[in-house]
């Protein structure tokens, strides 16, 4: 019996380079390592010097191409240098993912002091605008781009009062749909995604030290999604690669939730 021939399967993002801000741990590591395996080099962005060059380090031990900047996204200067850098090393930038954020527990708007409104407005939404704004002039000489902003489920539907979050995330939201209109001509495809609940290192932080974690996030996982579990890095890094592939070449100036159903209202049996 003839032997059927083996297809080779052609990784989704194959010789592609990626910027992946917040990529030293939760969503943004989560996500440079799914695109690693699609064949992209990714450059990892953050403040977190440790963690981020653990990530690198972790990624080139598989035989990819990865590296990490230090780089404060709400600095015009520090962004310009970083994106400089990554040009000169790789020549091009096809992937921007916008993660970098911060978020705070919970308070009423007469308990958020101005300084951490600032402070909020400046990383996830400043720093998306800073990031896009340099990265768009490389993108356009090239004819191809795409850029995946991470906003929140608590951009049109809060779970709880954070004021100065719920609007970044918001904002986050107007920034993605007019940049998408903007940059369609020059083929690059802006979108966002909005998580749920995910468990990261960041969200641990807001679960009482008093409280058992993993009971605080079954109770959590079912009162929140229909599905009944909060979501982990890796869903958010499966939508990512698909915005930041050809698969969405034609998909720009969208929103995707993941939520696990939410915030759809259900029953509970």
């Amino acid at each position: 019996m003839e032997e059927v021939p083996k297809r080779e399967v052609k990784m989704l993002l194959s010789n592609k380079v990626a910027i992946i801000t917040g990529g030293a741990r939760g969503i943004g590591r989560g996500i440079a390592l799914r695109f690693v395996e699609e064949g992209c080099s990714v450059v990892i962005t953050d403040l977190l010097t440790a963690e981020g060059r653990q990530t690198a380090e972790e990624i080139s031990k598989k035989g990819r191409d990865a590296i990490f900047i230090k780089c404060d996204v709400m600095d015009s200067s520090q962004v310009k240098d970083m994106m400089d850098q990554v040009i000169k090393k790789f020549g091009k930038v096809d992937i921007l993912i916008n993660n970098a954020g911060v978020a705070g527990l919970p308070k009423s708007i007469t308990e958020t002091p101005e300084e951490e409104w600032d402070r909020v407005l400046a990383i996830n939404l400043k720093g998306i605008f800073l990031c896009c704004k340099s990265v768009v002039p490389h993108m356009k000489e090239k004819g191809y781009g795409k850029i995946v902003n991470i906003s929140s489920l608590a951009a049109i539907s809060p779970g709880a009062p954070m004021i100065h979050y719920s609007a970044s995330k918001a904002g986050v939201l107007g920034l993605t749909l007019d940049l998408a209109l903007e940059l369609a001509s020059f083929n690059i495809c802006v979108n966002a995604i909005l998580p749920g609940v995910i468990q990261t290192d960041m969200f641990d932080q807001i679960i009482p030290p008093s409280v058992n974690k993993e009971d605080f996030l079954t109770d959590l996982g079912r009162m929140a999604a229909p599905m009944g579990k909060v979501g982990m890095p890796e869903d958010i890094a499966g939508v990512a690669l698909f915005l930041a592939s050809d698969l969405s070449r034609y998909v720009t100036g969208d929103r995707i939730i993941v939520g696990g159903g939410a915030p759809l209202r259900y029953m509970v049996k």
